[in-house]
């Protein structure tokens, strides 16, 4: 949604860092240029003409221009303005009251609501362990009521049993002593929406309201509609009142101006981010994370919080320890692409990455999409067990088979073996289960890091250090080291701690030993280590 907003903010700050320094006919023409992309991206007027003042004020200052990296300034100043317009803070869903927490979900038909309301549902009942229950209010529209079933179904959370004939307010009242009786934490309830906003609709939300006392009111507004959904946020709270926004469509290719001006029009923060069908795709909304996006550093904190929920930790373990013993088949290749899938597919995981919207057309030349990904899982899975787990048996009519049976050319299929093939020679070197350790046994046993078939290296003791410090001399053909004045201490050493420091790793503190032999460091022809060399053999 943010991506030609970024486009146009990158241009313009790409042309201000890269001058030495900058005068304030510099940042104004910046700034015109800022005001110039907010607009085209539908941010309100009122909005972009505080967000450019705010920008001008700060930026316009002797501590920006005769700064040593001006440009960086500036571009610094846009982003703390920019987290400032969004919502300095993450505010989640509040179930901070008695059980069951009633949360109602308003909007306009069409925006996506009884979605909304079965990934909330889902959201509060896996990560939060809540016990919900979901009730649709919505009698006007056919099957709306069945649809929520069915999703409540497909997520394995309760609905309210449809009864023919009451009205949204009974369906409220009986939602909320379901709950009461039956010890639920939450209950959702998903109201009924027109195309417009009219009198009966704000008249049938505010006599729900009255009944059912929400805890939570979350407006669903569509961000594809620009600034009619400020104006509808603007509607729905001054007649029933909202608590929070849920942008939905956000993975569209909305210009971004609403998500800009809601919280700064309305002051009502945005909760939740819908980025897709699924019933996972729903985000939490971090002001600080969306400017990173929009100026284009990236996200790569929610990049690893979506690892880190999609990624089954036992299999990722199992796979590891396969790699470490210098094993990697195709079934582990499979795998490891069904995980890339999961985060968001090639495009979710590069969207979120530092500096990859400057690189976009060239990513666009190397056809780097998900339908890679797609083709090669679909060549694995036309496969035998035994030929996923020994690629070598492979021989051309296996290959004429196999791509026959995937839908792609044996080409392809040849590709993807030589590609396996070179991820399985660097899993072994990196192994090297055969010669005692490989690259990474030895680096991790430097660090006193156990692990299956890597060779462990043995820890000398402090009293062993000790005796090799007393036989250490100045280096061959160096001058004497110069006595070094030793720092005072902050405070005393607790007791039985001993003064000396000593080196990392090896029983004490850090950079320890060190400092009596200057120039001898460890690996370079001196020092404690000498000799040592983790990546061959003793010299």
């Amino acid at each position: 949604m943010f991506e030609g907003l970024s486009e146009k903010l990158s241009g313009i700050f790409d042309a201000l860092t890269r001058r030495g320094s900058l005068s304030e006919e510099d940042v104004n023409v910046a700034l015109r240029e800022v005001r110039r992309a907010l607009l085209e991206a539908d941010v309100a007027l009122d909005v972009v003409r505080s967000f450019v003042d705010k920008v001008r004020s700060r930026a316009v200052g002797a501590n920006v221009i005769k700064s040593v990296t001006p440009g960086q300034m500036v571009v610094k100043i846009v982003n703390d303005v920019l987290i400032e317009t969004l919502g300095a803070e993450a505010e989640p869903i509040n179930l901070d009251a008695a059980p069951p927490v009633a949360i109602m979900v308003i909007g306009l038909q069409g925006a996506g609501k009884t979605t909304t309301t079965a990934k909330i549902a889902k959201r509060l009942s896996e990560r939060m362990k809540r016990k919900v229950l979901m009730a649709s209010l919505d009698v006007k529209r056919p099957a709306a009521q069945e649809q929520l079933a069915v999703l409540g179904r497909q997520i394995g959370v309760e609905t309210l049993p449809v009864i023919a004939g009451q009205t949204p307010v009974q369906i409220a009242v009986r939602a909320e002593q379901a709950a009461r009786l039956q010890g639920f934490d939450v209950v959702l309830l998903d109201t009924a929406g027109r195309t417009h906003i009219d009198e009966a609709l704000m008249q049938e939300m505010a006599e729900i309201k009255a009944a059912s006392k929400p805890h939570e009111i979350l407006l669903v507004a569509d961000s594809l509609t620009g600034q009619d959904a400020v104006n509808l946020a603007k509607s729905f709270d001054g007649r029933v009142g909202i608590t929070g926004i849920v942008l939905t469509r956000v993975d569209g290719d909305g210009r971004g101006g609403a998500a800009l001006s809601m919280r700064a029009v309305t002051g009502k923060p945005i909760k939740l981010l819908g980025a897709g069908e699924k019933m996972d795709a729903l985000e939490d909304f971090h002001p600080s994370r969306i400017a990173n996006r929009i100026l284009g550093m990236g996200d790569i904190v929610s990049l690893v919080e979506k690892a880190a929920e999609s990624i089954d930790a036992e299999k990722a373990q199992r796979i590891a320890d396969r790699m470490r013993k210098g094993k990697f088949d195709l079934e582990d290749l499979s795998e490891q692409l069904a995980q890339v899938e999961k985060i968001g597919g090639l495009g979710g995981i590069m969207g979120m990455l530092p500096g990859m919207a400057k690189i976009k057309d060239q990513l666009a030349a190397a056809n780097l999409d998900d339908r890679i990904i797609k083709r090669q899982r679909a060549i694995i899975s036309s496969m035998t067990r035994q030929e996923r787990r020994n690629p070598d048996i492979l021989k051309a009519s296996r290959k004429k088979r196999i791509a026959s049976g995937s839908g792609v050319k044996v080409e392809d299929v040849n590709k993807l073996l030589k590609q396996h093939r070179q991820m399985a020679d660097m899993m072994k070197s990196l192994g090297g289960a055969k010669r005692g350790g490989g690259a990474l046994g030895k680096m991790a046993s430097m660090f006193g890091m156990p692990g299956a078939g890597m060779g462990g290296m043995p820890q000398p003791s402090p009293e062993q250090i000790a005796a090799l410090q007393k036989q250490l001399g100045p280096m061959p053909g160096g001058p004497a080291p110069k006595p070094v004045a030793a720092p005072k201490p902050l405070a005393p050493p607790p007791a039985g701690v001993s003064a000396a420091p000593k080196l990392p790793g090896l029983g004490g503190g850090a950079g320890g030993g060190l400092g009596a032999q200057p120039g001898k460091l460890p690996g370079l022809g001196g020092g404690l280590l000498s000799g040592l060399n983790p990546f061959g053999k003793k010299k």
